[in-house]
């Protein structure tokens, strides 16, 4: 199951969530309880194991020379 990052609109809390991607069940704010909340993007947390051709940087979305505009 992945781990889902979502934001309260009501108090700007932050909070995870472990939860199917199938699963219909509303998500409420772990801080005050509201049901007013937004699914965030959030980075990944994996990494690709030995040597890359991909100089470092490239694939931060930070570096100008990554060829995205």
């Amino acid at each position: 199951m992945p781990i889902y990052e979502f934001k309260c609109q009501d108090c700007q809390k932050f909070f995870e969530i472990l939860q199917s991607t199938s699963s219909a069940d509303p998500v409420t704010c772990k801080k005050c309880g509201s049901r007013n909340v937004k699914k965030t993007i959030s980075a990944s947390s994996f990494r690709i194991a030995g040597s890359s051709s991909v100089p470092a940087g490239a694939l931060s979305g930070c570096s100008s020379k990554s060829g995205f505009s």
